[in-house]
């Protein structure tokens, strides 16, 4: 290949990674022209519900997520008027924001539509998820009608009081913006703003719209809307240079120096960046927990998961050992961190988050964009592979599935060493909180497979709505769903959405009979669910209408027929495969960092200082 061609090979690498961590290319679609319908609307068109409709189709949000109730019907009936906008009902306003927060997770952004008060206070607990992970999520609610405001009358679907406000307040701490449309000259800018604001902070937004506005006409809207053209963020260019220069002093004097990404990654839009600075250096390269799928393990320098006790084999030993360690975009929280056990020490660390640079005991450097100083840092770096090639020295290679009889139970690891097959780039893995979160990061992802877990805020039951919100926005990808029992039991109605999709998942329900991850930090009765007919009840979900396959199996040959069947004849079928394990079945990660998480919760009250200031 000439040189001129590799280099265009790895620019193409490096953009396909920037798409990855950015979830789609929700911004190159607010920079170009979108392809509006070139009649030019009747004044009965000029609504605010057809405004709305057309900046979502604008995004990238080509599906709405929602609930009907009398507050937004009037909304629903506009955004379904818009052909290029398809408006999927869901079973409960919880799963329908799971669902956004999954197709935000692929596509850049997602919406849900949700009634007044008892749609948006049950919807809350998702958008709070979203808002952790940092996922523009777009939750819009029908709101009392515009006359009703300031009249001290009390409506139905509230506390009794006559204060519109009380959902608004609750959503402040979770969005990063709040709009109440309650009148159609400034409904224009409300909305613009609201939903351009979730696009450039990259956080879930709040609009609230009458329900009496959505199809009435107003000059405002009469031209057709001006696509959005986001001001993209830049770097201070003195504190850059100084913040490079430093950490290039830093790491080139360092004699087994590592790279770790973290899950702020995504939000940087720095994925691509981050594989151009390992591609210069050198380093031996791992990932946080949180940060699996958004660093390609299919990298010559990857050495797998860094999470304390509970990391893959030698990552943690060559991580903790190194002399210099660059962290790009982390989250030290208890869960990441083992409860607060990681032997990482400040002086040898250089933490680099979205838009700040923090050297050692050193400067940090704020108006920093991580991007950039990856970039810049990339050219300043000695390549040095030593702590790559220690890890390789101690690696080695795994033995033959464990094989066992049809009579004994099915091994929760090799139910994963048989996932670990299925995987391509035409697959992405969604993992529930739970056991699952340890055997999954064991899963190596060959190049192009997507990977997604909730691993800030871990809301059980997130992954049914999120496998049906990333399912319909990546339809070129299989869903390979992980969820334990009693994650299941929270949310599995919207598997009936999933079905009216026709969607192809394949979901691996893991049935030990309890809440698993909880007896791993604290064991007892509270822990034991009901068992469920749930092969019994996804048939009944069905009732003969969907395209829907389900087995129940109990030993590695039923799993072996189970995926082949999923694999090749009902390849084109939701597959529901439930996997009969022991209750003591847990991965050798969890009883690790199970009895940590345990002990940081349950330290005693520090002792009352004798200082009264």
């Amino acid at each position: 290949m000439k040189p001129k061609e590799e280099e265009a090979k790895g620019n193409d690498r490096i953009l396909q990674e920037e798409r990855k961590c950015a979830g789609s290319e929700v911004m190159d679609k607010c920079n170009d022209t979108v392809s509006y319908p070139s009649t030019q609307p009747t004044s009965s068109e000029w609504t605010l519900g057809r405004h709305l409709a057309l900046r979502l189709v604008e995004i990238g949000a080509t599906d709405v997520f929602s609930v009907s109730g009398d507050f937004n019907l009037k909304l629903l009936d506009q955004l379904i008027a818009e052909p290029r906008l398809k408006v999927i009902g869901c079973c409960n306003e919880l799963n329908s924001a799971y669902a956004a927060d999954g197709f935000a997770r692929s596509r850049g952004v997602g919406v849900c539509v949700v009634t007044f008060t008892v749609g948006g206070l049950s919807v809350i607990n998702a958008v709070a998820g979203a808002y952790s992970e940092d996922l523009p999520v777009i939750c819009i609610v029908g709101g009392p009608n515009s006359n009703d405001y300031g009249t001290h009358r009390i409506l139905h679907h509230t506390i009794g009081l006559p204060d519109f406000s009380q959902e608004m307040r609750c959503f402040q701490t979770v969005t990063c913006y709040q709009a109440v449309v309650n009148d159609l000259d400034h409904a224009h800018e409300q909305i613009d703003t609201a939903i351009s604001t979730a696009l450039k902070e990259s956080k879930p937004v709040y609009i609230s719209v009458s329900c009496n506005l959505p199809a009435i006409s107003h000059p405002s809207f009469s031209r057709k809307p001006v696509p959005f053209s986001l001001s993209p963020r830049l770097s201070n260019p003195a504190g850059l240079e100084a913040a490079v220069q430093l950490a290039a002093e830093f790491l080139n004097k360092a004699k087994k120096p590592v790279l770790v990404g973290g899950p702020k990654l995504r939000v940087a839009k720095a994925c691509g960046a981050f594989v151009q600075l390992a591609n210069a250096c050198g380093y031996a390269l791992a990932t946080m927990p949180s940060a699996k799928g958004l660093v390609p393990e299919h990298h010559p320098q990857f050495i797998g998961t860094y999470w304390g006790a509970a990391s893959t084999p030698f990552c943690e030993e060559i991580v903790e050992s190194a002399d210099a360690y660059l962290f790009a975009g982390p989250i030290f929280n208890d869960y990441s961190s083992v409860g607060y056990s990681l032997h990482l020490k400040r002086e040898k660390a250089i933490i680099v988050q979205p838009d700040r640079v923090v050297l050692a005991n050193g400067p940090a450097f704020g108006c920093v964009l991580m991007k950039d100083f990856l970039s810049a840092l990339a050219e300043r770096l000695n390549h040095n592979k030593t702590a790559y090639e220690n890890y390789h020295k101690r690696s080695v290679t795994y033995g033959d599935l464990h094989k066992c009889e049809s009579n004994e139970a099915s091994m929760v690891n090799v139910l994963f060493q048989h996932i670990q097959k299925m995987l391509s780039g035409d697959t992405v893995v969604i993992v529930e909180t739970g056991d699952s979160w340890f055997n999954c990061q064991k899963l190596k992802l060959p190049e192009g497979c997507g990977y997604e877990f909730q691993m800030q805020y871990g809301s059980v039951g997130w992954s049914v709505g999120a496998t049906l919100g990333y399912a319909q926005a990546a339809k070129n990808k299989r869903v390979i769903a992980c969820i334990g029992d009693g994650s299941f039991q929270v949310t599995a109605q919207d598997v009936s959405t999933m079905l009216r999709c026709g969607q192809r998942s394949i979901i691996f329900l893991i049935n030990n009979g309890a809440y698993t991850i909880a007896s791993g930090i604290q064991d007892g009765p509270y822990n034991v669910i009901k068992n469920w007919n749930y092969t019994g009840l996804v048939d009944a979900i069905n009732d003969g209408e969907g395209k829907c396959w389900t087995t129940e199996v109990r030993c590695e040959k039923e799993l072996n027929e189970a995926i082949a069947t999923a694999s090749g004849e009902k390849k084109d079928c939701l597959c529901f495969i439930e996997v009969r394990v022991q209750k003591n079945d847990t991965s050798k990660e969890l009883l690790e960092w199970g009895p940590r998480v345990s002990a940081t919760n349950n330290r005693p009250p520090a002792e009352p200082s004798e200082n009264l200031i």
